[in-house]
């Protein structure tokens, strides 16, 4: 393949991306819908750059489940990666593409960071973690890769400084244990139970 055809390809994939940025537009317009959190992070993917670079390298935000750049590209990321690395929502990303087709993604601005406690739950067929009165989405992968269940205490990271539809699963307080904790506090608290079960307190 000549290079002047690698150009006029790369020239037509660049005018349909452009295309589709376009329409997208159009379409919020006309609608009225818009999704706010993934224009944030087009946005700010425009402004990230790590220097100059060799091969295909492309640079975006983590919207939770995948990457996005500058011209609203979506390219999805590894969920298993994602889980293990705890990456987090608005946390700024490069994938470079090498020439064997291969994805290489990597964290590069990661975003400052708040830990929430929270309860899975599972809610239209996907998990979610219930905090500070939302529920945030959670990677399937890191639902199983901690062996959580509906009903697990879940600690989670979410961005400091902005809102969040995901969250990212750092530890897991299995039911059994949060529950034997429970009861443990309340025997300490100066009460006993009853041969019927029932709290009373310790005289």
């Amino acid at each position: 393949m000549s290079d002047d055809t690698l150009v006029q390809i790369q020239e037509l994939i660049d005018g349909a991306m452009s295309s589709l940025k376009t329409a997208h537009a159009l379409l919020r317009e006309m609608t009225g819908v818009s999704d706010t959190g993934r224009e944030r992070h087009v946005l700010r993917a425009g402004g990230m750059s790590s220097g100059p670079v060799s091969g295909k390298v492309v640079e975006g935000i983590f919207d939770g489940q995948n990457m996005v750049d500058s011209n609203n590209q979506t390219y999805p990321v590894p969920a298993n990666y994602a889980s293990k690395s705890k990456l987090v929502e608005s946390d700024g990303m490069k994938l470079t593409i090498t020439d064997e087709g291969k994805f290489i993604y990597k964290q590069i601005a990661p975003v400052p960071r708040r830990t929430v406690l929270g309860v899975l739950i599972s809610e239209d067929g996907q998990y979610k973690v219930l905090a500070e009165g939302k529920a945030f989405r959670v990677l399937l992968a890191s639902v199983t890769f901690y062996r959580a269940e509906v009903g697990d205490q879940v600690t989670i990271l979410l961005p400091q400084d902005s809102e969040a539809k995901w969250g990212a699963i750092e530890a897991v307080i299995p039911k059994h244990i949060a529950e034997a904790a429970a009861v443990a506090s309340v025997g300490k608290s100066g009460k006993s139970s009853g041969a019927d079960g029932e709290l009373s307190p310790t005289m």
